[in-house]
């Protein structure tokens, strides 16, 4: 029996408009006018379209990877920004998130992801990362919040290269309601370089006096 491990991260809203309805005093044969009906809908009013510090927004797609930026106060610098890219399972359904991006130059790893999972994920059977069926590595969960549990994740640059040559990135959980069982999450690698190679290296922050 199949395990759903998360609902669906998108709704969908209906919106329904009802129609005004003018009545007439047909026993009345003045010629009076008669003012207009008002409309029972609410026709809405502009808004301010500018971005608030703290907002998140997406700035491009490439491929199947966005740009996800955080808008930062006025005279702070650019905007910080990340690939990110919706995980699915073998059946299409959206489970988990992966957030990537550049580290500053001089650490061991060249850049750093963030996967999300969902709440029923066996965490002691870690999370397993592999390109085009080639041997994998797996990395531990940190922490769980509301909305899932969290692997914080660091690649080097060789393993950066290999996403860059690849097609596709299988991520496996376990369902913690079924151990025996494994959920295969495909990450598209369409895109990736071209999306990579755009994002900005932060500066190092300097050292604390």
């Amino acid at each position: 029996m199949k395990i759903e491990l998360i609902k669906s991260l998108s709704l969908v809203a209906a919106l329904s408009l009802g129609t005004a309805a003018i009545a007439q005093d047909n026993s009345d044969a003045s010629t009076e006018d008669t003012p207009a009906a008002q409309p029972s809908v609410d026709l809405g009013e502009p808004v301010d379209a500018t971005r608030q510090p703290g907002q998140t927004y997406v700035e491009k797609v490439t491929g199947d990877w966005e740009r996800k930026c955080i808008t930062m106060p006025e005279g702070r610098g650019d905007d910080p920004c990340q690939m990110y890219q919706l995980l699915k399972d073998e059946t299409g359904n959206p489970v988990a998130e992966i957030s990537l991006g550049k580290l500053p130059e001089g650490n061991q790893v060249a850049a750093g992801a963030t996967v999300v999972v969902p709440l029923e994920t066996l965490l002691t059977q870690q999370l397993t990362i592999a390109v085009d069926g080639t041997q994998g590595r797996r990395y531990p969960f940190r922490f769980c919040t509301q909305l899932g549990c969290v692997a914080n994740i660091g690649f080097t640059t060789e393993e950066i290269s290999g996403f860059k040559k690849g097609a596709k990135a299988t991520l496996t959980i376990t369902p913690a309601a079924a151990p025996d069982q494994r959920v295969n999450l495909n990450m598209s690698l369409t895109g990736f370089t071209a999306a990579y190679d755009e994002l900005i290296v932060p500066a190092l922050a300097p050292a604390a006096q």
